[in-house]
């Protein structure tokens, strides 16, 4: 006799929770952007504490200006094919793996909230600058950090959550 434990599936491995977690994700990103976009003078530093400050540019291409020479569809056209991927992605992973789809969720919301950007403007706004008298790391936003941290969710998820046994 064989004994069926129920393993509960992870907050954000049904479709409803992530969806709203998504949406408001990207809400809270794009009403930041906005805000940023109407009080944050452009290209000037706006020291908030030591190392760190507000710094409004505009990105015209993927991240840390990457691919900024690219035709704007294109880099449009990459963005919803790893949206599309990360989805895919999402929807294989076993449902108890928390962590992993907490990544997925990040990943989504932030690609969603940089595409908003590139339909709405043709460029995506930054404004997060770490720097120090002789170093400066490149401007990024909130949906930048999301994408950031989604990936070291999954990567944190392989490494760390332990794996069932295949049958």
């Amino acid at each position: 006799m064989t004994e069926q434990t129920y393993v509960r599936p992870a907050l954000f491995s049904r479709p409803a929770p992530i969806f709203f977690f998504i949406v408001a994700a990207v809400l809270i990103d794009q009403i930041v952007k906005i805000a940023v976009d109407h009080y944050l003078p452009l290209q000037e530093v706006v020291p908030v504490i030591p190392m760190l400050a507000l710094y409004r540019t505009y990105n015209l291409g993927v991240a840390f200006s990457m691919l900024s020479g690219m035709d704007g569809w294109f880099i449009v056209g990459m963005r919803l094919i790893i949206v599309a991927f990360v989805i895919w992605l999402w929807y294989r992973t076993a449902k108890d793996r928390w962590l992993a789809h907490l990544g997925y969720a990040l990943i989504i919301a932030g690609a969603i909230g940089n595409l908003i950007d590139r339909f709405a403007y043709g460029h995506v706004i930054d404004y997060i600058l770490f720097y120090t008298e002789s170093w400066s790391f490149a401007v990024f936003n909130l949906a930048d950090s999301f994408i950031t941290i989604g990936a070291a969710c999954v990567i944190l998820d392989e490494l760390l959550l332990p794996k069932k046994a295949s049958r």
